[in-house]
């Protein structure tokens, strides 16, 4: 994994889609099948799935998505990034590709999203794959904050609003590889292109204020799970052994859910589609619906 795949659209069609409210959400269309929205996680973009794409291709058509604000998305500082605006966007997404009988598949935020995305428009949904959903948060920035020592120091100066925005102007890619390196099991499994693409992307204008916007509301993602009895699809729920969730709050993800499976993998932490892909595509494998 340390070097950057050839062909970065995977092989695909790299489109802009033009949403109702005027942004622009970046998506990559690759593979053959019924549709697969694949959705990343917090910080990071399409990319992240550099690994999963080709696999989840061999099955479906996938549509990668850099959700609003990250990645090649558009920022708008006016917009508050919570997860009902998040949610209400990918669904607009879905009328205008105009998807059905979807597979929904994300990680971390993206994987509550796709629960809360199941609970809204179930009709639309065929199942969903929720890989260590992030809706346990008591405080800002609580999950990444268990990463490490590193992550936990910078997210609380995140959290005080004059000290936030001095740090955030000062991310650099040491940083922020010291923060994602809380999300995985070797600080290696995190490949260095990725971490220079995702340094690159973090000097975008306004995406200061997307960072820090995004974990403000972080009450939101605690929230999400009040949708999830409203959820009719098959779901796996996947977690790493070592995410930053713990069993207890796993378990209360899991009870909410009423058609859920449950996965754990081994040796794995919260960015499991780069810290152990493999054990993942087992697990995908064999709970997808043909």
């Amino acid at each position: 994994m340390g070097n950057a795949p050839k062909d970065l659209k995977f092989n695909g069609n790299e489109l802009f889609v033009k949403l109702t409210d005027g942004e622009t959400v970046r998506v990559i269309k690759t593979g053959q099948g019924d549709p697969l929205l694949l959705m990343h996680t917090i910080r990071t973009q399409i990319e992240f799935f550099s690994e999963m794409i080709p696999f989840y291709a061999k099955k479906y058509t996938v549509y990668a998505v850099d959700l609003p604000g990250h990645g090649q998305s558009s920022i708008n500082k006016n917009i508050n990034y919570d997860e009902p605006y998040l949610r209400k966007s990918i669904i607009d997404l879905i009328n205008k590709l105009g998807l059905e009988n979807i597979t929904l598949v994300g990680e971390s935020i993206g994987a509550t999203l796709s629960l809360t995305i199941a609970a809204t428009i179930p009709n639309k949904i065929k199942q969903v794959i929720a890989v260590n959903t992030y809706d346990y948060e008591t405080r800002y920035a609580d999950g990444i904050r268990r990463g490490n020592f590193i992550a936990n120091f910078m997210m609380w100066n995140y959290s005080i609003p004059f000290n936030g925005a001095i740090f955030a102007a000062l991310e650099n890619r040491f940083f922020l590889s010291l923060v994602m390196n809380g999300g995985v099991t070797n600080i290696k499994k995190i490949p260095t292109w990725l971490m220079k693409l995702f340094d690159q992307t973090g000097h975008r204008p306004g995406y200061g204020y997307l960072g820090r916007n995004i974990l403000k509301n972080w009450r939101s993602w605690a929230k999400a799970s009040t949708n999830y009895q409203q959820i009719g699809s098959p779901v796996t729920l996947v977690y790493g052994e070592n995410d930053w969730s713990t069993k207890e709050e796993r378990s209360r993800t899991f009870n909410k859910v009423a058609n859920a499976k449950f996965e754990t993998i081994a040796n794995s932490g919260h960015f499991l589609s780069v810290d152990n892909p493999n054990a993942l595509k087992q697990v995908v494998n064999k709970h997808l619906i043909a």
